[in-house]
């Protein structure tokens, strides 16, 4: 055991580099997932049934397929059109798979906003957009918050699937030190703990954006 956290800390300095690049991969391609997801979700909502099926479409498509596909499919299908590093295939792939689940989160969320609130808006003179952007977003983002949190940390823990095309985040360098010392069980449980410290960061973090939220109501 004393031996297992004197690993723990003289490998510390290695691990903190591949945690930033693990934060990295999750907060980019989730910023770009809740665009990809928003977009989707007003196609799902639209009441326009080829803007349905498009959007219906593509969540299948990302449930049905595994994600390490898709990340392959990003890495080793866009090199050969356009010269793509491993970081930003697998942050796409990511944002690509994470779109879908976050498109039904704000479905969800949307579609939970009594139908009072729209017609409250066209009274005062707005249009379907603006009353859109300016009273049921703000309300259904609030809604929204716990199940994007949730989806985050799980973001955050697909994204070791990235090492498998060579980033170096904290699975990735787990298995590079196990196949390096012939003991991966050490480095496995190394990565497992700084997983776990990256998660519960997050955690907290999450739920006090969810407090003020919860406070401005």
């Amino acid at each position: 055991m004393i031996d297992f956290f004197e690993t723990l800390l003289n490998s510390s300095d290695v691990f903190l580099k591949a945690a930033q690049w693990t934060l990295a991969l999750t907060v980019i391609s989730i910023f770009i997932a809740v665009f990809i997801g928003l977009f989707f979700a007003f196609l799902k909502i639209s009441n326009i049934k080829p803007l349905e099926w498009i959007a219906n479409a593509y969540i299948y498509l990302v449930r049905g397929t595994p994600l390490i596909v898709q990340i392959f499919i990003f890495y080793y299908g866009l090199t050969e059109i356009w010269m793509i590093n491993a970081f930003w295939s697998a942050a796409l792939g990511l944002a690509f798979h994470n779109g879908a689940y976050i498109a039904e989160i704000f479905r969800g969320s949307i579609q939970s906003i009594g139908k009072g609130q729209s017609e409250a808006g066209r009274s005062l003179g707005m249009n379907r957009a603006t009353t859109m952007r300016r009273i049921i977003l703000p309300q259904a983002l609030r809604r929204a918050m716990p199940p994007l949190g949730n989806q985050f940390i799980i973001g955050l823990k697909d994204s070791s699937l990235a090492a498998f095309i060579g980033v170096a985040e904290l699975f990735g360098v787990s298995t590079t030190k196990g196949a390096n010392t012939f003991d991966y069980m050490t480095w496995l449980l190394v990565g497992a703990i700084w997983y776990l410290i990256l998660v519960f960061i997050v955690t907290l973090l999450m739920n006090v954006v969810e407090k003020k939220m919860a406070a401005s109501d």
